[in-house]
């Protein structure tokens, strides 16, 4: 054999660990929640892992690296920038830790999950183009805030002074304000923001809203109120005041009607975004998915504990109704 094929034979055999390596290579995809563990983040953590499955993302075919911050500033700031050293090939930002994300690295392919107001909070330069290297799933949070009112006014024919609860920490509830106060007048309604920055600050609000004569309580889409849904729904039902959440699992948690998209449904989407991303595709080219379907949900059981009666119309419309 001449040397000069015995030196090629060398250097195909020398390259093949980097070609293995190459053709093995496990993704690596860091996500930043907002609560302190994987049991508050129930039932969307265990939805993000079943659309990885769903793709075939399964026995170490990914790497996830999961960090939760419960739901503190500096946390937020302090995990999305360990990520980025990380180095992964994509990032997820959920609800309200995505902009912690964008603010950390304007490199690194992002996936937002819940984005409410995307273009607002200057995670996407528009929903069809979004520019930069983040793209995700909004949940049209803001657009429903109107809806909201208008079926607890349906519920409530009588109602005159609505509680709007929002996390003065987080930039979107001035655009909460804005659109459920636009809404509430067309309604002839009076509506005020109560601010509520931690758990613990949740009792005093309703006292609160109490004193002043408040009729119902409209909770944003809000992850700090996601996590505190049950200690909501026990205060709300103690001082008599209905509620509307924005998804359905508040509402499992003993609030009067809920409305909004599909949430599950968004975090297992989320999954497919991230695949797009690995196989190629850029953030900046993929339009930013809006949610086409939305829940109507009533808890009976919790209308029945405040003596209220559901009009027909109202349950007619609704997609689902707890008994």
């Amino acid at each position: 054999m001449r040397r000069r094929d015995v030196m090629a034979m060398i250097a195909t055999a020398a390259a093949w660990p980097v070609l293995a390596r190459a053709q093995h290579h496990i993704p690596r995809v860091g996500v930043l929640w907002h609560a302190g563990d994987e049991d508050g983040e129930t039932p969307y953590f265990g939805s993000l892992l079943e659309g990885f499955a769903e793709l075939g993302y399964t026995n170490g075919k990914i790497e996830l690296i999961h960090r939760f911050p419960n739901e503190k500033p500096e946390a937020f700031r302090a995990m999305a920038a360990e990520l980025v050293t990380l180095s992964p090939d994509v990032l997820i930002g959920v609800g309200g830790a995505a902009p912690y994300v964008k603010q950390a690295t304007s490199t690194i392919p992002m996936v937002f999950m819940y984005g409410a107001d995307s273009i607002g909070t200057k995670l996407v330069e528009s929903i069809r183009h979004p520019g930069g290297n983040a793209t995700g799933l909004t949940d049209f949070g803001l657009e429903l805030a109107g809806k909201r009112l208008e079926f607890l006014k349906e519920a409530l024919p009588n109602l005159s002074k609505v509680a709007l609860m929002l996390n003065p920490a987080n930039p979107i509830s001035k655009f909460y304000t804005s659109q459920t106060n636009e809404a509430a007048s067309k309604l002839n309604l009076s509506c005020k923001p109560y601010p509520v920055g931690t758990l613990d600050g949740i009792e005093p609000a309703f006292d609160t809203m109490v004193t002043d004569g408040m009729e119902a309580v409209v909770i944003n889409s809000e992850s700090l109120f996601f996590l505190g849904k049950k200690r909501i729904a026990a205060l709300a039902l103690a001082r008599k005041l209905p509620t509307c959440g924005s998804v359905k699992e508040v509402l499992e948690a003993g609030t009067l009607i809920s409305y909004g998209p599909d949430q599950r449904l968004i975090a297992r989407r989320t999954a497919y975004y991230v695949d797009r991303i690995l196989k190629g595709e850029k953030p900046a080219d993929m339009p930013v998915e809006q949610p086409t379907r939305f829940q109507l949900c009533v808890n009976l059981t919790t209308a029945k504990a405040l003596g209220l009666t559901m009009p027909p119309t109202l349950l007619a419309q609704a997609d689902e109704v707890i008994e």
